[in-house]
């Protein structure tokens, strides 16, 4: 689907902004929103491109570099720093060779931090996409990839 057909999914009000913009960048391959993409919506919702690219820019969601096809966001809170997220992050980073902000080379993984999850009872947390998980230390970090990585051959 393109952007336009997007579009013509939302009625065009500024309301609408964050649904359409989750879905123009959902719909892309790489997760991320083109600046193409940022003018269209400008215009269909009758607004400046500036306005557009600066809620793309302020939310922690949105993107616009391409990423991996797993999007790992690993929440930095204080709560979540105070159990090990610092340890988590470099179980991932032992998991799929990359550090945050990165992309791994076969656009596999994204790893993003984030300032919270919203799931502070049960940290450590990191999200891949819009899954979320719980409470993880390094055997559920490392079942987690095995498992993508598996799901990803078996393709």
């Amino acid at each position: 689907m393109d952007t336009m057909a997007i579009l013509k999914e939302f009625t065009p009000e500024k309301d609408n902004m964050l649904n359409i913009l989750h879905a123009v960048q959902d719909n892309n391959p790489q997760n991320y929103i083109t600046t193409e993409d940022i003018k269209l919506v400008a215009s269909y919702l009758n607004t400046t491109y500036s306005a557009v690219y600066g809620v793309v820019k302020y939310y922690s969601m949105f993107s616009v570099k391409p990423r991996g096809k797993y999007v790992i966001r690993v929440c930095k809170s204080p709560v979540c720093h105070m159990m090990s997220t610092k340890t988590i992050i470099d179980e991932i980073k032992n998991n799929i060779g990359i550090g945050i902000g990165e992309t791994s080379t076969d656009l596999l993984f994204t790893l993003e931090s984030s300032e919270c999850l919203g799931h502070c009872a049960k940290a450590p947390v990191m999200m891949i996409n819009d899954k979320v998980f719980k409470e993880l230390d390094s055997v559920k970090i490392k079942n987690i990839f095995q498992s993508i990585k598996m799901n990803e051959q078996n393709k």
